[in-house]
């Protein structure tokens, strides 16, 4: 066996249990046993460039230094291959630039209107004169501190000048029904969703390689069968449990109120039997506006059947994120079925139905498959038939509705 041969089977055998600084000391000691052309033979046999080589023998040759003075690096302070940002000293502002330009919607920039991947930002760089690749992009914007982010849903447009008064407000009265055992709940409509084999955003788990497989297009083909679902759902806030009709024609204040009544049947009642009021927190807007007539028109028919008085407190507009069924029901509905084709009405409300948290919420949920026609109108005489009460403070925001 030459020597060459033996050199490359000792490392061989060795290369995996050595470190960089292990494996240049090793042959340069290697090196120095063999004498004259030591250094070109061990460099043919591993691979390792002459320069390591030359340089390891000399720190052989040198006063060792201690376990403590080497500590945990390999390399000595300030060795190795320069940064690319230190070689190319505009690098960094460049990149920069390109993205602080698409962040600020700069109508120069070249990314403005294409996808920030950092395989763009890469080769728009290259095309700048700068020899960058793919994760030194990537590895600079986290030392820019950049980062991969979503959208945020924080804007909540002009602020009404008595928001937090009537947050204040709705806390106050929410607080003097508790404290006479009476019922709370906060109401709202879920997000209308597509019925039929379609893709349901999110994960869960199944044989690897086995997807569930859904349809490539999004949109709703009632010919295919396919359908919508409309949750429209009431959250009883002290009993943590709550009740979703699923709709399937239109979200209107008929509708709404018409799972109100439901809840109160089902749910409600049974838990406050001897309760002769019951508040209300709802948005603004939609089916249960504070400015729809339809609405308080459909609430006094409700509490003429029920007997009871309907205490209203409606959010300031653009606060319907403050409304706890948002984040104390719906948000675990979403989590539930994430990942779940919502392939027909009946998994849809099963789905619902068996949302479960360990706080111990619990949903009813049904099908409601009736016929909600939009467009209805109140006519005066209905308006001035209201028995109404609106409070001294934002009577629009807070009223009831008692039995005629």
């Amino acid at each position: 066996m030459t020597t060459l041969t033996a050199i490359m089977h000792k490392y061989a055998a060795l290369a995996a249990l050595m470190d960089e600084r292990t494996r240049r000391v090793w042959a340069a000691k290697e090196a120095e046993a063999i004498g004259w052309g030591g250094v070109q033979l061990v460099s043919e046999a591993i691979g390792m460039s002459r320069t390591t080589i030359t340089k390891a023998l000399k720190e052989l040759r040198q006063p060792r230094l201690t376990a403590k003075q080497l500590g945990e690096r390999v390399r000595r302070r300030g060795a190795g291959r320069k940064r690319l940002a230190d070689l190319d000293k505009g690098l960094v502002d460049a990149l920069e630039e390109l993205v602080d330009a698409t962040t600020r919607g700069d109508p120069e920039s070249p990314l403005k209107w294409t996808l920030k991947s950092t395989r763009n930002l890469a080769e728009e760089l290259v095309g700048l004169g700068h020899g960058v690749s793919v994760m030194t992009v990537s590895r600079l914007l986290a030392d820019l501190d950049f980062s991969l982010q979503a959208n945020r849903k924080t804007l909540e447009g002009k602020s009404h000048e008595d928001r937090d008064a009537q947050f204040q407000y709705i806390a106050t009265k929410v607080k003097e029904f508790h404290a006479a055992n009476l019922p709370v709940i906060s109401i709202d409509a879920k997000k209308k969703e597509s019925v039929g084999n379609f893709k349901n955003i999110g994960l869960e788990w199944r044989r690897k390689g086995k997807p569930d497989e859904t349809n490539s297009e999004s949109f709703v083909n009632k010919k295919r069968g396919d359908g919508i679902g409309i949750p429209y759902g009431v959250y009883d806030i002290f009993a943590n449990n709550g009740w979703v009709s699923v709709g399937i024609d239109h979200n209107t204040a008929e509708f709404a109120v018409a799972t109100i009544n439901r809840w109160w049947k089902e749910m409600g009642k049974p838990t406050y039997p001897k309760a002769k009021r019951l508040l209300i927190t709802a948005d603004g807007g939609g089916s249960n506006a504070s400015r729809s007539h339809l609405w308080k028109n459909y609430l006094q028919k409700l509490a003429d059947e029920l007997k009871i008085e309907l205490a209203v407190c409606h959010f300031p507009p653009g606060t319907s994120k403050w409304n706890k069924i948002e984040h104390r029901m719906f948000s675990h509905i979403t989590r539930n079925w994430r990942g779940k084709p919502l392939r027909s009405h009946e998994i849809m409300v099963n789905l619902i139905g068996n949302t479960k948290t360990r706080k111990g919420l619990e949903i009813k949920s049904i099908l409601d498959s009736g016929a909600y026609e939009t467009g209805k109108k109140v006519s005066r005489q209905e308006r001035e038939d209201l028995n109404i009460k609106r409070d001294a403070f934002h009577g629009e925001w807070n009223y009831k509705i008692a039995p005629r």
